[in-house]
């Protein structure tokens, strides 16, 4: 399955996504130039520190990437309505579509999405079934990331050796960078902590349930439903490993395909 790109055209998004981009080359530039790199020169820190460093900011852009350009779940004009389902679908009064219920219409990208949660103009993107473990991911490695950074800036005052080459841009610019960077991480890391927890939360909730009442699926599968099937769901496999992986499709995962609680 082939990775659908999916752009919006909002001058307003576009700002927003520069922003947090902005904020992203601007950790990834400096940081290790003022902290990593010297201390690595130096034999201060080990080469494991720098990868991981590298590692989590490549996943962060990675998943801001494939979170604004992933279509969200957009509907086609003529879709395909199975007979047994008919009764779940209803007709959209602002673009005169058949939709699912559960899907909403966005007037900033003026089509009904698939599962909408709401259009987010930091990724100039709507948040929907196929894009939602995107948005998942790109919280959770801003999260990584932001944290990473603000220890990083911390440890550079208070715990690393101080350094005997020093540039004459450093000698002079250090202070107010590592300020800014601090001052980034710590707005980024509360943000994105407090919009991760709200999304996880609606994720895991029982009153969220995706396709399946929950009396239907105790009586059919006998189970609860697991915090397993619930992400799993959202993220379209069973394999754990392949949740945190930006770089792959999503193909929905059927009730029938049922997440047992031992696995």
């Amino acid at each position: 399955m082939k990775l659908r790109l999916h752009f919006v055209v909002d001058p307003m998004g576009w700002l927003c996504i520069s922003v947090v981009f902005g904020i992203w080359l601007y950790n990834t530039f400096f940081v290790p130039k003022l902290v990593l790199l010297p201390h690595y020169d130096e034999g201060h820190i080990p080469w494991a520190l720098v990868v991981c460093y590298y590692l989590a900011s490549a996943l962060c852009v990675m998943a801001l990437f494939r979170a604004s350009t992933a279509d969200p779940g957009r509907l086609p004009v003529d879709p395909h309505i199975p007979h047994s389902e008919r009764e779940q679908w209803e007709l959209c009064n602002k673009c005169n579509l058949m939709r699912p219920k559960r899907s909403h219409h966005c007037s900033r990208c003026g089509h009904c999405v698939r599962r909408m949660d709401h259009h987010c103009p930091w990724i100039n993107n709507c948040v929907g079934e196929d894009n939602h473990w995107l948005f998942l991911q790109l919280c959770f490695y801003t999260q990584v990331l932001s944290l990473f950074t603000l220890v990083l800036d911390f440890c550079q005052y208070y715990y690393f050796q101080p350094l005997t080459r020093l540039d004459q841009f450093t000698t002079r610019h250090e202070l107010a960078l590592l300020r800014v960077s601090a001052l980034m991480g710590v707005v980024m890391f509360g943000g994105m902590s407090n919009l991760f927890y709200s999304q996880m939360a609606g994720v895991l909730s029982v009153s969220t349930l995706r396709t399946l009442n929950c009396c239907i699926f105790l009586l059919r599968y006998g189970t609860k439903r697991t915090w397993q099937w619930a992400l799993a769901e959202v993220c379209g496999t069973r394999w754990k490993l392949l949740w945190l992986l930006p770089l792959r499709s999503r193909q929905p995962l059927h009730a029938g395909h049922h997440y047992r609680s031992h696995m």
